[in-house]
């Protein structure tokens, strides 16, 4: 669950990596890592995962931090959303992490034949989104989400390593098992009300 002492050290980490990073004085930088050493404590306590491993995770990037990108497709048949079915028992919106050397559309695009084995066409931006903001699960770094609506051009489902099956859910029928730290019910309403309403402005915050 998001918790306010995780929100902490995630912006003490961030403000180390930075001083790390564009720091002049090296007994700055040392005060700064053991700031970043804090952090991972931090994070350590409140997740059980051991110090090493959290700081193997979070601790190794340089530069000024910011946050990962995530995309989510909404691919919408007969007025059903489509949704995958995870390894591990839940439903999501196809998607992932953006590529370094994808755009938001292709990214979408490719999460999508990856997971469901569709062909599709990113047509629109539905929203924009912190995930601090509406999804439920801390990660030790920032995340936006970007949902796209998209249309199924061809393909069927393919055998792959990250989801066991497709479905396509109406509004009232979305399943109880969501993968709710990549999306949660109301963002997948959200998307059946951009496709109902195509007019309807890129939502963000």
């Amino acid at each position: 669950m998001n918790d306010k002492w995780l929100d902490f050290a995630i912006r003490i980490q961030s403000i180390a990596q930075a001083g790390i990073q564009y720091g002049k004085d090296q007994y700055d930088k040392e005060r700064y890592e053991e700031l970043r050493k804090i952090a991972a404590e931090m994070i350590s306590e409140k997740t059980d995962i051991s110090v090493e491993k959290v700081y193997d995770l979070f601790c190794n990037e340089t530069g000024y931090q910011t946050p990962k990108v995530d995309t989510r497709a909404a691919v919408f048949m007969d007025d059903k959303i489509l949704l995958v079915h995870e390894n591990n028992g839940t439903w999501s919106l196809p998607g992932g992490w953006c590529d370094v050397d994808q755009s938001i559309a292709s990214n979408t695009e490719k999460e999508v034949k990856e997971e469901a084995g569709f062909t599709v066409k990113a047509e629109k931006l539905i929203a924009v989104q912190d995930w601090r903001k509406h999804n439920v699960t801390n990660y030790a770094y920032g995340v936006v989400k970007a949902f796209v609506m998209c249309r199924y051009e061809s393909g069927n489902f393919e055998k792959n390593i990250e989801t066991t099956e497709i479905a396509f859910f109406g509004k009232d029928e979305i399943p109880d098992h969501l993968a709710v730290e990549k999306c949660t019910r109301e963002q997948i309403i959200m998307c059946f009300e951009a496709y109902e309403k195509p007019e309807m402005s890129t939502l963000f915050d």
